[in-house]
């Protein structure tokens, strides 16, 4: 009898665990979904303030027409995307090999005294603000040339976009097994082989939505192009002048006096997010498909 009754209360004590624990996971499932939406909370308001305002400024003449002048409504952005396009690019081609390279550096032979340097270089320069990188591609660049240019513009894009491919080559090389590398070397391979043609050839997915991210950022900088490319109102036609940007572009019309500026400066905000956002979204897409790729 003594023992049903013990059973009976360990079970009813178990049962009482059983519901104090299930209305705790609950409680805290509506706990991490309400800080979630907090947290994501602003980047919908920013998509919807910057759709609204925007999408309707947004034709034809936006994408084909150079700015109007001062004071005279219509006019576009074209030269401006034009300028985007080339100074990215060219920084893409400067930054992205280099980077890339010394991301594996950092992560095959990262026993070694020289990569620890270079590790600590490359923490020092991904924190170091936009700004202040623009204000040294001015005092390198500018200054000697005694004209802001293209190229200024172009080695601001480069030094900031170099640091975060290096980390995210890095990164995802670390994540490859040592037995991938132990078996290109028993076939005979020479390091440095095993390391590119191994290592980083399997890992060229994760790699490139790096490289992807890295564009994606550098094609919204605005501080470092005032100090280097600076803009202006024509079509690009050399990199030893002043080339105009999109971000360049939002920011002056978005502090000038005139309400068509203003509508064309959302235009090129609505333009440059989505830009950013696809970009995004190709990166993880990419990324899956190198996961699911890997596993197999």
């Amino acid at each position: 009898m003594a023992s049903a009754k013990k059973d009976y209360l360990n079970s009813a004590s178990i049962q009482r665990m059983a519901k104090i624990r299930k209305i705790k996971s609950v409680f805290m499932t509506f706990l991490i979904g309400v800080l979630t939406g907090v947290a994501v909370l602003p980047l919908f308001l920013v998509f919807i303030f910057v759709i609204r305002n925007g999408l309707p400024a947004m034709n034809i003449e936006f994408f084909t027409s150079l700015p109007a002048p001062v004071g005279q409504p219509g006019g576009g952005m074209a030269n401006a995307l034009v300028g985007s396009l080339i100074m990215v690019a060219i920084a893409g081609l400067i930054a992205v090999p280099v980077g890339v390279l010394v991301g594996v550096l950092l992560s095959e032979y990262r026993e070694d005294k020289f990569p620890s340097v270079v590790r600590f270089v490359v923490d020092l320069l991904i924190s170091v603000p936009s700004i202040v990188i623009g204000l040294f591609a001015y005092a390198l660049v500018v200054v000697p040339m005694k004209s802001f240019s293209g190229w200024a513009g172009i080695s601001a894009l480069s030094i900031i976009m170099f640091p975060p491919i290096v980390k995210a080559t890095e990164e995802v090389l670390r994540l490859v097994p040592n037995s991938v590398r132990e078996a290109g070397l028993a076939l005979g391979l020479s390091r440095w082989r095993v390391s590119i043609y191994v290592v980083l050839k399997g890992s060229r997915s994760a790699v490139t939505t790096g490289v992807i991210l890295a564009l994606a950022r550098v094609a919204g900088e605005t501080a470092p192009l005032l100090f280097t490319a600076f803009g202006n109102r024509f079509w690009p036609t050399s990199l030893s002048q002043p080339m105009p940007s999109l971000p360049v572009q939002i920011y002056t019309y978005a502090i000038s006096p005139f309400s068509d500026w203003h509508r064309q400066a959302w235009a090129g905000a609505f333009l440059l997010l989505m830009v950013v956002f696809i970009i995004n979204v190709l990166a993880r897409v990419l990324l899956t498909r190198g996961s699911g790729g890997s596993r197999t």
